[in-house]
């Protein structure tokens, strides 16, 4: 099935519900000049845009790996070339899933859960997109100095647990009492995350401790999945959308647009307003990812308590309601935009500016926006659009 969206530029997604037992999605688009809400339920439609040229844009989604709704915009120049493109993103998805699954275990594969399974018992061998994974999580902890913990699988656990209570019985929600959340903390030491990779293999040296890369690992996966993408030369000209994470590569292509408009969500808006956007980023070759309080989390006694655990308070976070952060590389965007959410404004402030190619946008618990200086330059708020004409943006990356 096919369905016209002249010259959409889709900029985030979130799941609606469900309609005759299909998935279905709201996807804020842009219009060049203004923006939409279109419902497509993923079904392996492909939706294409008719354009100049020898390009089409077409687009399709899934919803079977990371828990949440995965899109792919892309121009191509037929059809059957976008397909391609297209399974081969959702097998890799599907692929990187299964490794990085801490809930589920599948036949002939160890992963995050198989080694979670034998802390303290042996070094479990593994795939080599696990190494990786864990070797970036320890460059991520000893960055942030600490605050993206990947060994914080027993505590967030606990968090876990008690949302969804909270979520399917609100009657009955309620907070993680300290002294358990106390006594988990003292199994989150990341030095005790053994990665040998000349043996290819992972072992916790804590027998109580738990693997959780939740701050990570949509990230971390979008730029695997990209660079290799990129290394074949199937991806010429597109946008993966994991969630959160939105990666883009190359430019538009259909004649008018020089950079892909990425909108950011307004916080104090709900999740599927019609235009409710707090800004606009425009960017090529690069990441977008942002880290709020808005959409994982349970209420009790009327407090909001969402999901990004600060390893110091082993509470929610509380400086602000959300953080994007901008940069090329999905997984350190992913990470990132975790670690200065737990941070104050001035401390992460720093943080960012001692980055190179970071920049960052904040919204306050007041509702008050701080733009990093670097970030002005290409969002829609202070001048920047995607036509090309802004002579400001001089790179094709953030």
């Amino acid at each position: 099935m096919k369905k016209s969206l002249n010259h959409v530029n889709m900029l985030s997604l979130q799941i609606f519900g469900r309609t005759r037992g299909t998935l279905t999605v709201i996807l804020i688009i842009s219009l060049l000049t203004t923006t939409a809400l279109i419902t497509m339920p993923i079904t392996g439609c492909v939706y294409q845009t008719e354009t100049e040229g020898a390009y089409i844009k077409y687009s399709d989604s899934f919803f079977e790996s990371f828990d949440t709704v995965i899109t792919v915009v892309a121009y191509a120049k037929n059809e059957n070339e976008f397909s391609d493109c297209y399974e081969k993103i959702r097998k890799r998805f599907t692929e990187l899933h299964k490794l990085f699954d801490i809930y589920n275990e599948y036949e002939g594969i160890n992963n995050l859960k198989t080694i979670n399974d034998h802390a303290g018992a042996a070094p479990i061998a593994v795939e080599e997109e696990i190494i990786g994974l864990l070797e970036f999580a320890l460059k991520c902890a000893d960055m942030t100095g600490g605050i993206v913990n990947a060994a914080m699988g027993s505590v967030l656990e606990i968090w876990h647990n008690y949302r969804e209570k909270g979520i399917n019985e609100p009657d009955m929600a309620a907070l993680p009492p300290e002294e358990i959340l106390q006594d988990a903390a003292r199994h989150i030491d990341i030095k005790k995350i053994i990665v040998d990779r000349e043996k290819g293999t992972v072992y916790l040296s804590d027998p109580q401790m738990k693997i959780d890369v939740g701050a990570l690992a949509k990230g971390y996966a979008t730029e695997l999945v990209v660079s290799e993408l990129q290394k074949d030369g199937n991806l010429i000209s597109g946008i993966i959308s994991a969630g959160g994470n939105i990666r883009t590569t190359g430019k538009p292509l259909d004649g008018v647009r020089a950079r892909w408009g990425i909108g950011i969500h307004d916080p104090e808006k709900p999740v599927l307003s019609d235009g409710e956007l707090l800004d606009v980023v425009y960017l090529n070759n690069g990441s977008v990812v942002t880290s709020g309080d808005y959409e994982r989390y349970y209420i009790v006694d009327g407090r909001r308590y969402h999901h990004i655990i600060d390893p110091e308070t082993l509470m929610p976070g509380e400086y602000f309601k959300s953080v994007t952060v901008v940069t090329a590389d999905s997984g350190l965007a992913d990470a990132l935009s975790t670690a200065v959410f737990l941070m104050p404004c001035v401390e992460g402030r720093a943080f960012i500016n001692s980055l190179e190619d970071v920049e960052a946008i904040w919204v306050m618990r007041d509702g008050t926006v701080e733009v990093t200086e670097g970030l002005k330059m290409i969002l829609r708020s202070y001048g920047a659009s995607g036509s090309g004409q802004d002579d400001r943006d001089k790179q094709d990356k953030p």
